[in-house]
């Protein structure tokens, strides 16, 4: 695509399939880019949450990133999560996602250390002056524990540092906020300021956040229903309001084999990535459902609850 255009749809971070030895599995990892790209998909996030970016070593994510770009074949844009707690670190794994043949990065402000504001800019500005590729600020103060504010977000914009944002924030009047503090400007093809998305995290609220304007979702269940997906936002770009909320509502039901771990066993992480992997396992996309350590696996009962959703939501056919 040409980064004169705002990036706009859905854009999935794509889930890292790994075999039984905790080793990157390419071939599993080529069928869900497969997968994705026939579901209709607008992009591919690699690295990112769902990536299980922060559990990979550097080599794990090189292989990753590497098999995403090359299996995609220049079908979609690939954005690489570059991910670390400081900017050194975020400009080495952005210098080698520029080699990999990555198309845009995805960053987080910088964390671990408390920082302000004023270096949270310079951080941004800093990877972008230095690795000449579009670059999306990540917004994820769960993880993070800094929020991006819109103030900051539209001073990156308008100078040209940032191509985008993705809000993973779980706030959604933060997001609408923003949009309105942007003023239109998000989304523009034309005039001085350079296009700008903004993408929703929040998968459970995607027909929301597009009649609010924003330009697109990146939805780790989009691993496992990407057509689900690509068909609500063009529901909603076609103005079909209520064939928009009919998937919205089916997608969140889908969306409750995240919980398929106990709680008293597990954390939310490792439930929901398992059941990700798990679900893409019994849709015959990945050969195993292994998490990255120490994530707990789900066990027979939890993988049998998944199934159930999978067969609810229509995606698999009673046997």
């Amino acid at each position: 695509m040409s980064w004169s255009q705002p990036l706009r749809g859905v854009v999935p971070p794509v889930c890292t399939p790994l075999d039984s030895t905790g080793d990157v599995d390419t071939t599993s990892l080529a069928r869900l880019v497969d997968h994705l790209v026939g579901g209709g998909v607008h992009g591919l996030f690699a690295l990112g949450s769902s990536s299980e970016v922060a559990f990979l070593t550097d080599r794990q994510r090189a292989v990753a990133l590497e098999t995403v770009v090359e299996a995609a074949d220049g079908r979609v844009p690939v954005l690489a999560g570059v991910i670390d707690m400081t900017t050194p670190r975020v400009e080495e794994h952005a210098r080698a996602a520029r080699a990999a043949g990555a198309d845009a990065l995805v960053a987080t402000a910088p964390f671990y250390t408390r920082t302000h504001p004023v270096e949270i800019a310079r951080h941004f500005r800093t990877v972008r002056e230095r690795v000449d590729l579009p670059l999306f600020a990540y917004d994820l103060p769960v993880s993070v524990h800094s929020k991006l504010s819109a103030a900051l977000v539209r001073e990156l914009a308008e100078d040209g540092t940032l191509t985008g944002l993705k809000d993973s924030s779980g706030d959604e009047g933060s997001l609408r906020r923003l949009l309105v503090e942007l003023g239109g400007r998000h989304g523009r093809t034309d005039g001085p300021a350079p296009a700008f998305s903004i993408l929703t995290g929040s998968e459970l609220t995607v027909d929301c956040a597009l009649l609010a304007g924003a330009d697109g979702v990146v939805p780790g269940l989009g691993n496992v229903d990407p057509a689900g997906y690509v068909r609500l936002y063009d529901a909603v770009q076609g103005g079909d309001l209520d064939t928009a909320v009919k998937e919205q509502e089916r997608l969140v039901e889908l969306f409750g084999l995240v919980d398929a771990g106990p709680e008293s066993e597990m954390g939310r992480n490792s439930s929901a990535l398992g059941a990700f992997k798990h679900a893409l396992r019994l849709l015959g996309v990945f050969t195993h459902g292994t998490t990255a350590a120490p994530q707990v696996p789900l066990n027979t009962d939890a993988v049998r609850l998944v199934e159930r959703r999978l067969r609810a939501a229509g995606l698999l056919t009673v046997r």
